[in-house]
């Protein structure tokens, strides 16, 4: 009767170790997994600031060649210069990525393509302006920045979504509840009236 209880007991105790390892080993595989996709996140975050950052670095320029030959717009000029202040003002780190954050940032971001349209229409009014060497490869380089901004964010989106498809599937989202692994938000189009008009500068150059 010892030895079976004895037998027993040792049984159990086998069940619970390799319950436990499996269990374990289920919690750090998750946990690594997630931990690898929340850094392809970062990365591409700040793959997003980069190209963000370059716009803003080249509007200054971009507004002072404009300025040169329409020194009667200055309107446009406050209204481009007070938008890339607001986004210098939003330095969203990547540790503070939530929906409402995003938000606030792609408003602020929005608001200075808004802003940078309204100068293209100034530069219409400027036939010398658009044949100006100076101004022209401004163009193209700030027309390479929108579309590597566009690239950008479609690749952050697809690896956030990746990221919280895996956090919220089981067993994963209990190690990620756990841990606070949080879901990251996406950039979003947005409809009617909000929607920022398209900076297109390829008519300008071809004119």
């Amino acid at each position: 009767m010892g030895k079976w209880i004895a037998g027993t007991g040792l049984a159990i105790l086998l069940v619970v170790g390799v319950g436990g390892c499996t269990v374990g080993s289920m919690v750090w595989g998750s946990y690594n997994n997630l931990t690898t996709l929340t850094e392809n996140v970062n990365s591409q975050w700040a793959n997003v600031e980069n190209v963000y950052q370059r716009r803003a670095d080249l509007v200054p320029n971009l507004v002072e060649a404009v300025r040169g030959y329409a020194i009667h717009e200055s309107d446009t000029f406050i209204a481009v210069t007070e938008a890339r202040a607001k986004v210098g003002q939003v330095n969203l780190k990547v540790d503070q990525l939530t929906p409402q954050m995003l938000t606030q940032f792609q408003a602020v971001q929005g608001e200075l393509s808004s802003a940078l349209s309204r100068l293209m229409v100034v530069v219409e009014k400027y036939p010398d302006l658009k044949a100006n060497d100076l101004f022209r490869d401004l163009m193209t380089q700030v027309e390479g920045t929108e579309n590597r901004i566009s690239v950008e964010r479609n690749r952050y989106n697809e690896i956030a979504r990746e990221y919280n498809t895996t956090r919220n599937k089981f067993p994963a989202n209990l190690v990620a509840n756990f841990f606070q692994f949080n879901e990251k938000p996406y950039f979003k189009a947005e409809e009617g009236s909000k929607t920022a008009p398209k900076v297109d500068f390829k008519d300008l150059r071809q004119k």
